[in-house]
């Protein structure tokens, strides 16, 4: 099928209507329509996503203005008509290097283009330059708390912001809403078979970008106000890094110590960000298997593992853990399960899930995450040690599993996280010994892992 080049603010609304509609992940909604409507200018591209991410962390926001704007209820709008405003209102408050002209005039053509009837592109047109004219008069978010309703501010259902106050105390939940409604910054994590941290931040910064290394990661790196593709980063088709936030490369850490003549499997290697950090760390003599059912995620940890070199020291088994057995258990030394879960930790890179997720898919993820242990229990060697990790802050797939699990399994025990990990990240572990991070406390995504060591007898 024939590529139709379309506009950044035509593709941001169509990513916006698909994900209106089927809330499906935003990563997978871009890529398809990049793939039917690519623009051919890279800035373009990168105007597109902003758009797209920038609509959905200021969604709740951008509607309480639109309503006080607008004499027809919001509710009762076509879809593409309020992901339009949507749009429009964004550029107007939020992205100062485009001229308000620009904002509204790019938008209304891209409802044109979409063949939208005259009446409704004239009410679009019509509302943007309204608000273009008042925009002094509307409270922004970042000074006007009072004047704002509070769930316009924080930008999150209510039943999480709800939660959240009950468990952490209202000024913590507001400093993570807050925190997950800005931009993460861009963190590197360097590959080590291949360079080191000093090596590549020089050559990042002889390439004129802001970074420095990371608060607790050895590897990581970060790199301030980086608005670019990640591809066009230096290193990156050489296999320098891998784009991974320090709380995620601290979880490959807690496998520690990797010795040689063991066997180690990544039981949920997705796309292969842990796998692959586990793989330049392994000794010689060592075998790392990972595991994945899906072969759309197969084809693309392959790609990652050819690209950082790394391909010959990983084999790959299509499949579930529970598929491995019965045949190979007790076979490995050390296992990480990084389980399938809500997310709700990473919404800061990932803001969708806010809107994608329940009450109920809590329990629904914990049943999930609590056969996945069963397997790899059974699966791990005596004296071996189990890596349980989650990017969710939610007690019922994080300590509440690994409870459960203990319950039913009497040969594990917690083992301290701190034992594995650099002094830098003492505050990181609860007194519990479970590895906990947090937006708005950490500056890091929000990961919980916990450290099982299974009994000889």
């Amino acid at each position: 099928m024939k590529t139709l080049v379309r506009g950044p603010r035509y593709i941001a609304i169509e990513i916006l209507c698909r994900w209106e509609e089927s809330h499906q992940p935003l990563d997978y909604l871009t890529e398809q329509c990049f793939a039917a409507m690519a623009p051919e200018d890279a800035r373009d591209r990168q105007l597109s996503i902003s758009l797209v991410y920038g609509v959905i962390r200021r969604r709740t926001y951008l509607d309480w203005v639109l309503d006080r704007f607008s004499s027809h209820p919001l509710a009762k709008m076509k879809n593409r008509t309020l992901q339009a405003l949507r749009v429009g209102l964004f550029q107007l408050l939020f992205l100062d290097r485009i001229p308000s002209s620009a904002a509204v005039n790019e938008t209304v053509q891209a409802l044109k283009d979409m063949k939208q009837p005259k009446w409704l592109t004239g009410f679009v047109n019509g509302m943007l330059r309204t608000m273009e004219r008042q925009r002094n008069n509307i409270p922004c978010p970042s000074k006007s708390k009072g004047l704002i309703p509070e769930a316009a501010f924080l930008n999150h259902p209510e039943w999480l912001i709800q939660r959240w106050k009950d468990r952490y105390g209202k000024n913590q939940a507001v400093a993570l809403c807050e925190a997950n409604n800005t931009q993460a910054h861009l963190c590197l994590r360097v590959n080590t078979s291949l360079s080191t941290p000093s090596a590549l931040q020089e050559k990042l910064e002889a390439a004129g970008l802001d970074v420095e290394l990371g608060n607790f990661s050895p590897v990581a790196i970060k790199i301030a106000d980086y608005h670019g593709t990640v591809d066009a980063i230096p290193g990156f088709s050489e296999g320098l890094f891998q784009v991974q936030d320090e709380a995620a490369q601290l979880v490959s850490l807690l496998l520690a110590p990797l010795k040689p003549g063991y066997t180690y499997l990544d039981g949920c290697a997705g796309l292969g960000g842990k796998t692959s950090h586990l793989a330049q760390m392994m000794p010689a003599g060592s075998i790392l298997e990972a595991s994945e059912p899906h072969s759309g995620r197969v084809k693309k940890l392959r790609e990652n593992l050819v690209r950082l070199r790394l391909e010959k020291t990983v084999t790959i088994v299509e499949g579930t853990i529970e598929s491995l057995l019965p045949a190979r258990k007790g076979k490995y030394h050390g296992m990480l399960i990084d389980a399938p879960c809500s997310g709700l930790g990473v919404i800061r890179r990932h803001p969708d899930i806010r809107w994608n997720r329940n009450p109920g898919d809590l329990q629904r993820y914990q049943e999930m995450q609590s056969a996945l242990l069963g397997a790899a229990a059974d699966l791990l060697a005596p004296a071996g040690t189990l890596v349980y990790a989650t990017c969710s802050l939610e007690p019922e797939e994080n300590e509440v599993v690994v409870q459960k699990f203990l319950e039913n399994h009497p040969r594990f025990m917690v083992s301290d996280c701190r034992e594995s990990l650099p002094e830098s990240c003492d505050s990181l572990v609860d007194s519990a010994g479970f590895f906990r991070t947090m937006p708005g406390r950490d500056d890091l995504d929000g990961f919980f892992a916990a450290k099982l060591l299974k009994m000889q007898n």
